[in-house]
Protein backbone atom coordinates (compact mmCIF):
# COMPACT_ATOMS: atom_id res chain seq x y z
CA UNK A 1 0.00 0.00 0.00
CA UNK A 2 1.28 3.45 -0.82
CA UNK A 3 1.16 6.37 1.53
CA UNK A 4 -0.01 9.68 0.14
CA UNK A 5 0.45 13.22 1.22
CA UNK A 6 -2.14 15.92 1.01
CA UNK A 7 -2.49 19.36 -0.49
CA UNK A 8 0.84 20.49 0.80
CA UNK A 9 2.85 17.37 1.21
CA UNK A 10 2.11 14.12 -0.52
CA UNK A 11 -0.51 11.97 1.04
CA UNK A 12 -0.43 8.43 0.02
CA UNK A 13 -3.12 6.11 1.18
CA UNK A 14 -4.25 3.08 -0.80
CA UNK A 15 -2.08 4.19 -3.68
CA UNK A 16 -3.54 7.66 -4.19
CA UNK A 17 -2.10 11.16 -3.97
CA UNK A 18 -3.42 14.49 -2.79
CA UNK A 19 -1.71 17.88 -2.73
CA UNK A 20 -2.17 21.67 -2.38
CA UNK A 21 -2.15 24.34 -5.03
CA UNK A 22 0.48 27.08 -5.08
CA UNK A 23 2.43 25.70 -2.15
CA UNK A 24 6.08 24.77 -1.85
CA UNK A 25 7.29 22.13 -4.30
CA UNK A 26 7.39 18.70 -2.71
CA UNK A 27 10.32 17.49 -4.79
CA UNK A 28 13.26 16.34 -2.69
CA UNK A 29 15.86 19.16 -2.92
CA UNK A 30 18.64 16.57 -2.79
CA UNK A 31 17.19 14.65 -5.74
CA UNK A 32 15.55 17.04 -8.19
CA UNK A 33 17.10 16.39 -11.59
CA UNK A 34 16.17 14.33 -14.63
CA UNK A 35 18.43 13.97 -17.66
CA UNK A 36 17.22 14.68 -21.21
CA UNK A 37 19.45 13.24 -23.89
CA UNK A 38 19.28 16.34 -26.13
CA UNK A 39 18.90 19.23 -23.66
CA UNK A 40 20.67 18.12 -20.48
CA UNK A 41 19.48 18.48 -16.89
CA UNK A 42 15.87 19.26 -15.98
CA UNK A 43 15.21 20.73 -12.52
CA UNK A 44 11.85 19.66 -11.03
CA UNK A 45 12.09 21.61 -7.76
CA UNK A 46 13.32 25.18 -7.94
CA UNK A 47 10.93 27.18 -10.14
CA UNK A 48 10.08 30.50 -8.44
CA UNK A 49 12.17 29.65 -5.41
CA UNK A 50 10.34 26.36 -5.00
CA UNK A 51 6.86 27.90 -5.05
CA UNK A 52 6.43 27.07 -8.72
CA UNK A 53 8.21 23.70 -8.77
CA UNK A 54 6.56 20.36 -9.39
CA UNK A 55 3.99 19.10 -6.91
CA UNK A 56 2.55 15.61 -6.68
CA UNK A 57 -1.17 16.20 -6.32
CA UNK A 58 -4.11 13.83 -5.80
CA UNK A 59 -4.25 12.40 -9.31
CA UNK A 60 -2.07 14.80 -11.26
CA UNK A 61 1.11 16.86 -11.27
CA UNK A 62 1.24 20.64 -11.19
CA UNK A 63 3.99 23.23 -11.51
CA UNK A 64 7.04 23.85 -13.65
CA UNK A 65 10.27 22.12 -14.61
CA UNK A 66 13.28 24.26 -15.54
CA UNK A 67 15.95 23.55 -18.13
CA UNK A 68 18.91 25.83 -18.81
CA UNK A 69 18.70 25.06 -22.51
CA UNK A 70 14.99 24.26 -22.95
CA UNK A 71 13.41 26.88 -20.67
CA UNK A 72 10.19 26.38 -18.71
CA UNK A 73 8.20 23.16 -18.99
CA UNK A 74 4.66 23.36 -17.59
CA UNK A 75 3.25 20.13 -16.14
CA UNK A 76 -0.14 21.80 -15.56
CA UNK A 77 -1.79 24.29 -13.24
CA UNK A 78 -4.54 21.97 -12.00
CA UNK A 79 -7.20 20.26 -14.14
CA UNK A 80 -10.48 22.02 -14.85
CA UNK A 81 -12.44 19.45 -12.83
CA UNK A 82 -9.87 19.27 -10.03
CA UNK A 83 -9.28 15.57 -10.70
CA UNK A 84 -7.71 14.89 -14.11
CA UNK A 85 -6.49 16.83 -17.12
CA UNK A 86 -8.41 16.03 -20.28
CA UNK A 87 -5.50 17.18 -22.46
CA UNK A 88 -7.94 18.91 -24.77
CA UNK A 89 -8.47 22.62 -25.33
CA UNK A 90 -6.58 24.48 -22.61
CA UNK A 91 -6.87 21.71 -20.00
CA UNK A 92 -3.39 20.23 -20.42
CA UNK A 93 -1.13 18.55 -17.92
CA UNK A 94 0.29 15.34 -16.47
CA UNK A 95 -2.01 12.85 -14.71
CA UNK A 96 -1.32 10.05 -12.25
CA UNK A 97 -3.09 6.70 -12.38
CA UNK A 98 -4.12 6.24 -8.71
CA UNK A 99 -3.94 2.47 -8.94
CA UNK A 100 -0.48 2.08 -10.47
CA UNK A 101 1.28 5.42 -10.12
CA UNK A 102 1.78 5.51 -13.90
CA UNK A 103 2.01 9.00 -15.39
CA UNK A 104 0.16 10.03 -18.54
CA UNK A 105 -0.70 13.24 -20.33
CA UNK A 106 1.45 16.11 -21.57
CA UNK A 107 3.67 18.90 -20.28
CA UNK A 108 4.42 21.90 -22.49
CA UNK A 109 7.92 23.27 -23.00
CA UNK A 110 8.21 26.79 -24.38
CA UNK A 111 11.22 25.79 -26.49
CA UNK A 112 10.75 22.04 -26.94
CA UNK A 113 6.99 21.63 -27.38
CA UNK A 114 5.03 18.72 -25.92
CA UNK A 115 6.59 16.30 -23.45
CA UNK A 116 4.71 12.99 -23.43
CA UNK A 117 4.56 11.38 -20.00
CA UNK A 118 2.56 8.39 -21.24
CA UNK A 119 5.28 5.89 -22.15
CA UNK A 120 3.31 2.84 -21.04
CA UNK A 121 2.80 1.37 -24.50
CA UNK A 122 6.50 1.45 -25.37
CA UNK A 123 8.18 0.87 -22.00
CA UNK A 124 5.83 -1.00 -19.62
CA UNK A 125 7.19 -4.37 -20.67
CA UNK A 126 10.59 -3.20 -19.45
CA UNK A 127 9.21 -1.58 -16.30
CA UNK A 128 10.52 1.78 -17.51
CA UNK A 129 7.26 3.67 -18.05
CA UNK A 130 7.05 7.10 -16.40
CA UNK A 131 5.51 6.69 -12.97
CA UNK A 132 5.50 7.77 -9.34
CA UNK A 133 6.82 5.17 -6.92
CA UNK A 134 5.48 6.22 -3.54
CA UNK A 135 7.00 3.33 -1.64
CA UNK A 136 10.44 4.58 -2.66
CA UNK A 137 9.25 8.23 -2.70
CA UNK A 138 10.67 8.93 -6.16
CA UNK A 139 9.80 9.20 -9.83
CA UNK A 140 10.77 6.34 -12.11
CA UNK A 141 11.03 5.65 -15.80
CA UNK A 142 11.28 7.79 -18.92
CA UNK A 143 9.25 10.46 -20.67
CA UNK A 144 9.61 11.52 -24.30
CA UNK A 145 9.81 14.79 -26.25
CA UNK A 146 10.45 14.87 -29.96
CA UNK A 147 13.07 17.60 -29.66
CA UNK A 148 14.50 16.70 -26.24
CA UNK A 149 14.57 12.93 -26.72
CA UNK A 150 14.22 10.48 -23.83
CA UNK A 151 14.06 12.07 -20.38
CA UNK A 152 15.38 9.80 -17.62
CA UNK A 153 13.87 10.35 -14.15
CA UNK A 154 15.25 7.09 -12.79
CA UNK A 155 19.07 7.22 -12.60
CA UNK A 156 20.50 5.50 -9.53
CA UNK A 157 22.02 8.72 -8.19
CA UNK A 158 20.49 11.59 -10.21
CA UNK A 159 16.75 10.99 -10.00
CA UNK A 160 13.61 12.94 -9.11
CA UNK A 161 12.68 12.25 -5.50
CA UNK A 162 9.66 13.22 -3.42
CA UNK A 163 10.17 14.83 -0.02
CA UNK A 164 7.96 16.64 2.43
CA UNK A 165 5.86 15.84 5.47
CA UNK A 166 2.80 13.56 5.45
CA UNK A 167 -0.45 15.36 6.30
CA UNK A 168 1.20 18.81 5.94
CA UNK A 169 -1.69 20.62 4.25
CA UNK A 170 -0.34 24.16 4.44
CA UNK A 171 3.14 23.36 3.15
CA UNK A 172 5.07 24.70 6.14
CA UNK A 173 7.01 21.49 6.73
CA UNK A 174 5.10 20.02 9.66
CA UNK A 175 1.74 18.54 10.57
CA UNK A 176 0.08 20.58 13.28
CA UNK A 177 -3.32 21.83 14.47
CA UNK A 178 -3.65 24.15 11.48
CA UNK A 179 -3.33 21.20 9.12
CA UNK A 180 -5.78 19.10 11.14
CA UNK A 181 -8.47 21.78 11.19
CA UNK A 182 -7.85 22.53 7.51
CA UNK A 183 -8.61 18.89 6.79
CA UNK A 184 -11.75 19.01 8.92
CA UNK A 185 -12.92 22.09 7.00
CA UNK A 186 -12.28 20.38 3.66
CA UNK A 187 -14.04 17.21 4.84
CA UNK A 188 -17.07 19.17 6.05
CA UNK A 189 -17.64 20.81 2.66
CA UNK A 190 -16.70 17.75 0.61
CA UNK A 191 -13.62 19.32 -1.00
CA UNK A 192 -12.50 16.17 -2.82
CA UNK A 193 -9.26 17.79 -3.93
CA UNK A 194 -8.10 17.82 -0.29
CA UNK A 195 -10.11 15.27 1.68
CA UNK A 196 -10.29 12.34 -0.76
CA UNK A 197 -7.35 10.40 0.66
CA UNK A 198 -8.15 7.07 -0.98
CA UNK A 199 -8.84 8.58 -4.39
CA UNK A 200 -12.31 7.14 -4.92
CA UNK A 201 -13.93 10.48 -5.73
CA UNK A 202 -15.70 11.18 -2.43
CA UNK A 203 -15.08 12.17 1.19
CA UNK A 204 -16.06 9.44 3.63
CA UNK A 205 -14.98 7.71 6.82
CA UNK A 206 -12.15 5.87 5.07
CA UNK A 207 -10.66 9.18 4.02
CA UNK A 208 -11.05 10.68 7.49
CA UNK A 209 -9.34 7.81 9.25
CA UNK A 210 -6.73 7.67 6.49
CA UNK A 211 -5.83 11.27 7.23
CA UNK A 212 -5.70 10.56 10.96
CA UNK A 213 -3.19 7.79 10.26
CA UNK A 214 -1.04 10.22 8.29
CA UNK A 215 -1.36 12.94 10.91
CA UNK A 216 0.00 10.65 13.63
CA UNK A 217 3.14 9.90 11.60
CA UNK A 218 6.22 11.89 12.55
CA UNK A 219 7.37 14.41 9.92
Amino acid sequence: MWSLRSRAGVLVVAGVLCGPALAQSDIDPAHKYAWAENVGWLNFADADGGQGGIRVENSFLSGFIWSQSAGWINAGDGPDDGVRYTNTGTDHGVNIDPGTGDLFGYAWGENIGWVNFDTRASLSALGLQARVDLEAMRFRGYTWAASAGWINMDHDENYVGIGGCPADLDGDGDADAEDFFAYLDAFAIGDVGVCDIDGDGDCDAEDFFGYLDLFTQAC
